[in-house]
């Protein structure tokens, strides 16, 4: 059996079925070889491949989604005080949606997802995503530019459109839809953070400002591991996801609107202590 029909089938055992919508997270080198005696992690047809498998289990009713993010050297600038920002910003390669690459965090596959003809990609420089198939124009037209990851974003859409996320040996700590939880949980305090891009536009290169819940740090400062990573290891002990090997990656398929409904009951829960102790010193600070 070839690699291509391997991961097929391993997919279907998962619970992958034609027409799904699917926001994947996954790593090429953890789905790796099929036979004990290669060593390489190799998949027939790499990044490409897999997508075609994947195209094929959910068949041309079936829509994949992926969070790509955009390639952003600059990125540092976004911690210098904001009045600092339009002139550190003067020799930024501005931001493309049509040609700036994926996130290189995000992985390869990401990038492969991108550039593939069918592939539609998001204009937002922070919250880009990138989908193929029948939901792709719902789900990425006219993304809300302030807290990109909230309602109407599209992560909120893939939940109402009944999506489901399909993990092939991502780490622990990647799941985008975990942020839109974030923007749904009522704390009495979230970190926020102002952003500015620069933009490429048919007038020329300008400089926008994005407002958004802190999605690189935490809504709030929170000791010990990532909580991303505990949220999801007590998610997958309750049972609610399919669990399973696809090629060598330990892989995972739950129901996106199960995992956020989880999530904000999980946030709320295990970070109201540390949000009503910022909204009280930002009070007191207030106040003196």
């Amino acid at each position: 059996m070839g690699s291509h029909e391997r991961i097929a089938d391993d997919l279907r055992n998962l619970g992958v079925r034609a027409g799904d919508s699917l926001m994947v997270h996954a790593s090429l080198r953890a789905v790796g070889a099929f036979a004990p005696w290669r060593t390489a992690a190799t998949i027939e047809g790499g990044a490409d491949g897999l997508l075609d498998v994947l195209h094929e289990v959910i068949g041309p009713a079936g829509t994949l989604f992926m969070n790509i993010g955009a390639d952003d050297d600059w990125a540092w600038v976004n911690e210098r005080p904001p009045n600092d920002r339009a002139a550190l910003l003067a020799d930024a390669v501005p931001f493309d949606p049509l040609s700036t690459p994926a996130e290189a965090d995000n992985g390869v596959l990401a990038e492969v997802f991108r550039c593939r003809s069918g592939t539609s990609v998001s204009d937002h420089p922070e919250g880009r995503f990138a989908a193929s198939g029948p939901l792709a124009d719902r789900l990425l037209l006219s993304v809300p530019w302030d807290d990109y990851y909230g309602l109407d974003s599209p992560l909120d859409r893939f939940v109402h459109a009944g999506g489901r996320v399909l993990r092939l040996g991502a780490d622990r700590g990647t799941l985008t839809l975990i942020h839109f939880a974030e923007n749904l949980v009522d704390l009495p305090w979230k970190c926020r953070v102002l952003r500015h891009r620069l933009l490429a536009t048919s007038e020329g290169p300008v400089i926008c400002t994005i407002r958004t819940i802190d999605d690189s740090n935490g809504i709030v400062e929170h000791p010990g591991d990532d909580y991303f990573i505990t949220l999801l290891a007590d998610f997958l002990a309750t049972g609610r996801a399919e669990q399973g090997l696809v090629g060598r990656a330990k892989s995972e398929l739950f129901n996106a609107a199960d995992l956020v409904l989880y999530a904000v009951v999980w946030l709320r829960e295990h970070l109201i202590e540390a949000s009503t102790a910022a909204a009280k010193s930002a009070s007191e600070g207030t106040t003196r």
